[in-house]
């Protein structure tokens, strides 16, 4: 697949597409995606800002990076450096762990559709044993028909097939995402809510509004960080806001920009 117009290829510690200059904003994408599903959303952003688009371990081109959460946010601070970060769902995942054990890279926070893990030891181990049986499903039955059945979830209901950017996620391997999966899903990830409080960057926390779950979610973790972090719903959305709304998602992060920045 050629690379999007305007962005270039960067082979780091993970690789990425970059284009623009001027401060920098990292874009990390979700489980099944790579750095291309923010286009709608970044290339907004390219002509103020150096906008970097992160394909996650076990994605894309950093299929190769087989890693927890804490290694991924090592790989991420490597690859990215001081910026601003916006991350969804499992990429929101990465960003917190990177706030927390980098925080001085971190200028502000964005995070879409996301948390800071589950805290009780059962729940946490049936989603282990839940990731691990799709992590299995992967190689068994091929990244097309697994990527069929997981946007055919609840979770994406209102995610349109257009929108959804399937043949973007054909580029994954199955070797990759049963990696993600059984590295740095939420099955395996230590809860962080407990942690919250330390992050000090200014931190805006999105939801769809359909999204009853990670509304919640995103409220709780508002109220776990603090007076420096504030809560917004994007209406016409669920799960995948990013995708279903891009320009409203796209004016949400430029308005919090400007505020931190």
């Amino acid at each position: 697949m050629s690379e999007p117009a305007g962005f270039a290829r960067h082979h780091g510690a993970l690789s990425s597409l970059r284009a623009g200059h001027g401060p920098r904003l990292v874009f990390v994408h979700g489980f099944t995606q790579t750095g291309r599903s923010w286009l709608p959303v970044a290339s907004q952003f390219a002509n103020e800002y150096e906008v970097v688009l992160v394909d996650a371990p076990g994605h894309g081109q950093s299929g190769h990076a087989d890693s927890a959460l804490t290694a991924g946010a090592d790989l991420l601070a490597k690859t990215c450096g001081p910026a601003a970060y916006v991350g969804y769902s499992m990429g929101g995942r990465l960003c917190l762990q990177l706030a927390l054990t980098h925080p001085e890279l971190v200028r502000s926070l964005v995070l879409i559709g996301a948390t800071a893990g589950i805290e009780d030891d059962t729940e946490r181990a049936q989603r282990r044993i839940a990731d691990e049986a799709l992590a299995s499903d992967i190689g068994r039955v091929g990244v097309d028909a697994f990527l069929r059945t997981w946007l055919a979830l609840p979770l994406f209901a209102s995610l349109s097939d257009e929108a959804a950017g399937f043949s973007d996620r054909l580029e994954n391997t199955a070797e990759g995402l049963a990696a993600s999966l059984r590295n740095a899903g939420t099955g395996t990830q230590s809860p962080m809510w407990h942690q919250l409080s330390a992050i000090v960057a200014p931190t805006l926390v999105l939801a769809g509004a359909s999204d009853a779950k990670f509304t919640e979610l995103g409220r709780r973790l508002v109220a776990s960080i603090g007076p420096n972090a504030t809560f917004e719903t994007i209406a016409g959305a669920g799960h995948s806001a990013h995708l279903e709304q891009p320009d409203a998602v796209s004016a949400a992060i430029r308005t919090a920009l400007r505020t931190a920045l």
